[in-house]
């Protein structure tokens, strides 16, 4: 495995850090290890569509899920259907569309992510034992921005995509 801080390019040092810090943390091993700490079953993928389910105000609908997480509605259609029978999430009429349902993170969904995010927020406070809030600050500011990036860049991608079809 290549060594993240060897090259003096700070942007090259960054690909590198962001390399090797997504490959450890998207291991199934770690994530098995983190679950089992938690106590949660779920698969890495569902714990995602929970969190984007959060991060809705706790219901969305597929089409706006599926963008979220950068996936084709038929995938998030799919995976809704095993976190309903694990009653993790259930499917909800749209106020606004009666034709259209929303899906609803349930209590018991709540409560599984709520597990996994305490056992993950206090090994990341351990991580970053000794580092100043300004730091971890400015971290996350730089981590957002190319969240946000990647996301723009996805979203022009898919509407040229779509306009090649």
């Amino acid at each position: 495995m290549p060594d993240p801080g060897r090259d003096q390019d700070p942007t090259v040092a960054l690909q590198r850090v962001l390399a090797t810090l997504s490959y450890l943390l998207t291991r199934s091993r770690a994530h098995e290890r983190q679950a089992a700490e938690a106590g949660v079953t779920a698969a890495r993928s569902d714990l995602w569509l929970l969190m984007a389910l959060e991060d809705s105000g706790g219901s969305s609908r597929v089409g706006d899920l599926a963008a979220l997480l950068m996936v084709e509605p038929p995938h998030v259609t799919r995976q809704i259907s095993q976190l309903e029978a694990q009653d993790l999430v259930e499917r909800t009429p749209d106020s606004l569309d009666r034709r259209a349902r929303k899906v609803a993170i349930t209590p018991h969904g709540k409560a599984v992510l709520n597990r996994l995010q305490q056992t993950s927020h206090a090994g990341l406070h351990e991580a970053l034992a000794g580092f100043d809030d300004s730091d971890i600050a400015a971290t996350v500011a730089v981590l957002n921005h190319l969240v946000s990036y990647a996301r723009q860049k996805f979203t022009a991608e898919e509407r040229q995509r779509g306009r090649e079809m």
